[in-house]
């Protein structure tokens, strides 16, 4: 039985904060193969909890799924609900990524944060689930480390 995702085809908004968005998942198309699965989102934005400047980032989400893989339209209504959310980069990162291994129950996930400089220091927060499962081809994130103008 083939479950209809809830965004596709639809008009959508963001949803107003990241409690508030519905993350959907869909039946892996390739049950019992281990393979990996990556989202990046070059532009993603949140808001500093401190002074409510914009704080942007390159996230790099790679997982390998179980039972469920995430609606791509889902999860970029769910990353653009954090838009006007005020959090700090490290609750940000790891808060994505435990959101999705939660309720996905991947059988392995990792999240990379590369931010970009605020006061002249770039911050990179890491998260995974675990240790990766044996076989799982694990390609770089390939996002450079911050070199400023260099």
């Amino acid at each position: 039985m083939t479950k209809t995702p809830l965004f596709l085809g639809q008009n959508s908004s963001l949803p107003a904060s990241p409690e508030a968005a519905v993350l959907d998942y869909v039946p892996n198309p390739r049950p019992g193969t281990l393979y990996m699965i990556r989202f990046a989102a070059p532009e993603f934005t949140s808001l500093c909890p401190v002074t409510g400047q914009p704080d942007f980032a390159h996230l790099v989400i790679d997982y390998a799924p179980g039972e469920t893989i995430v609606e791509s339209k889902a999860l970029k209504l769910f990353l653009g609900s954090f838009r006007n959310h005020a959090g700090f980069h490290e609750d940000v990162t790891v808060g994505i990524g435990q959101r999705l291994f939660d309720e996905m129950t991947p059988q392995w996930l990792r999240i990379g944060g590369y931010w970009y400089p605020r006061g002249g220091i770039p911050i990179d927060v890491f998260w995974q689930s675990g240790a990766p499962p044996a076989g799982l081809w694990l390609p770089d994130q390939g996002v450079a480390s911050y070199r400023g103008r260099g």
